[in-house]
Order: C-alpha cells, then structure tokens, then sequence
C-alpha cells in the first residue's frame, strides 16, 4: 500500500516599507532559483505596482481577470482562476498584482470582519499543493502587506545595505511583526537580506552591524550591487539566465539553498553553474 505525502507548505512574505530595497528582486530571483531545484512556488503579488507580475507574467495583469485583488474581495470558487502556471519562470506559478489592490485595502476595511486574515483564508486550500508561497509586498505597513504577514509562516526583510538610510523605520517594521503575531503566533523572522551590499563600503559594513543590532539575524547571504538585476527584468528572466557565472547569480543560487535547508524543504533536482 502505498503512502501519500502531503506537501508541508511553507509561505515566506518578502517584506520592508521602504520603498526600492529589493522586495520584488528578491521574490522574483529566489523564486526562479526554488523553481531550478524542483521545487513548486507560486508567486502572490500584493503590490499594486505589480512588479513581480511583469517579470513573471506572461501577460499584462491589466488583462487578468482573478488577480489579487479580486480574489481577497472575492469567494474561494475564484482561487483557481486566479493561479496562473504558465510563466516565464520553470516551476513558478503566480496570483497576479494589480493596481486594484489600492482600492482593495479600504473595501477589506469595510465588508470583512477580519480584514487582515482575508489573504490567509484564501490562500489555506493551496496547503499541501505548493512546496513554496513567496509573497511580494508594498512599501507600506497597511492592510495589504498586514495580510501577507498573517498568512506567512515566515518573513525576510530585505536591507538596501550600500544606503546610510537602509534601515529607516526598520523598528516599525518589527513592531508591525509582533502585531501580527496575535493572529499569526507562528509567524518567524528568517532574517535581514542585505541588498547591494559590499563589503569594501564603509556604509554596508555600518548597515550590517546595525541591522543585526536592530533586527538580530542576518541571512548568511549577502546580494551585491549589479546591473544584471535590470537586465533580467527587462528580459522576463532570472539573473542565472542572463549570466549564470556573476556573483549576484551565485548569491541567489546559494539563498535559494539556505531557504530549503532552513525551511527543510526537499529538493527534487540540483543545477550546476553550467546548467
């Protein structure tokens, strides 16, 4: 007799409300390099800029008809219209962002009697059917980014390390997070993810302190500044495809690997640099 295996899924929300940190990079890159190693993901874009969606999307999310937006105003019935497979990354599939989600936070505010936990409620179903759920977030502490940290089972707060402002409200930020915690007790802080960081910069090394100081775990790994962050965006692709031998290529590859350890997901495949 054979054994069915459920899936444990875990969902990691990808959040900071200071704007142009490296949310979307972050969600975008990563999630391509859990998809290399076999791993389902799927992409929740709750930003209203949609970033992530024109990266990963292969249509616009104007001509979506289920996106975020929709779904968490909507009933359950909505949810697999809303999830997209066919994307421009393997193993990666998406709920599109929408500039409907601005609107989306005062109608929750108004017609749901727990406007923070909507996000969570739709997303249980998927439970056991993705290995991972990565979710983007605004730049804001409002009800959007609240309902990604009610319904993660884990946070990574990005720091753009090479700026002397990179850890502006950071401690609001936290605050939010134990905030959260009285919906959402299992919520755990994986850590800060220094963006554009370089070790030879005065200022990087005076974030990092801090930010261990204020945040108090960093993620082993570091992403430094490079220009093949645009590029990948521009082409629809992942970093490891526009130049799979950069550093910054390799620094996600090895987050991608520190994710899956620390989250004790079983990886199916493994891609060399070559690959």
């Amino acid at each position: 007799m054979s054994t069915i295996v459920i899936k444990q899924t875990k969902v990691l929300a990808v959040a900071n409300h200071k704007g142009g940190c490296g949310k979307t990079t972050t969600v975008v890159q990563l999630s391509a390099e859990l998809g290399k190693l076999g791993l389902s993901v799927l992409v929740v874009d709750m930003d209203p800029q949609a970033n992530a969606s024109l990266h990963i999307g292969k249509k616009h999310p104007s001509e979506i008809a289920i996106t975020c937006a929709e779904l968490l105003l909507s009933e359950l019935e909505k949810l697999p219209q809303a999830i997209d497979e066919d994307t421009m990354l393997e193993n990666v599939s998406l709920i599109y962002g929408s500039l409907e989600l601005g609107r989306t936070e005062d109608e929750l505010r108004e017609h749901t009697p727990r406007p923070s936990e909507e996000l969570r409620h739709k997303l249980k179903p998927l439970m056991g059917l993705f290995d991972i759920i990565l979710i983007d977030t605004p730049p804001s502490l409002k009800l959007l980014t609240s309902n990604a940290l009610a319904a993660a089972t884990h946070v990574i707060i990005p720091i753009e390390s090479g700026s002397q402002y990179g850890l502006y409200g950071v401690s609001d930020l936290m605050r939010h997070c134990d905030k959260i915690r009285k919906v959402n007790p299992d919520l755990e802080l994986l850590g800060a993810l220094l963006i554009r960081h370089d070790e030879r910069q005065t200022v990087c090394k005076l974030v990092e302190n801090a930010a261990l100081d204020q945040i108090g775990r960093l993620i082993p790994i570091k992403i430094p500044t490079s220009t093949k962050v645009a590029q990948a965006a521009i082409a629809q692709s992942s970093i490891h495809a526009i130049d799979r031998t950069s550093k910054v290529a390799r620094e996600f590859k090895e987050l991608a690997r520190w994710v899956t350890q620390t989250l004790g997901l079983k990886v199916t495949k493994d891609h060399a640099d070559g690959e």
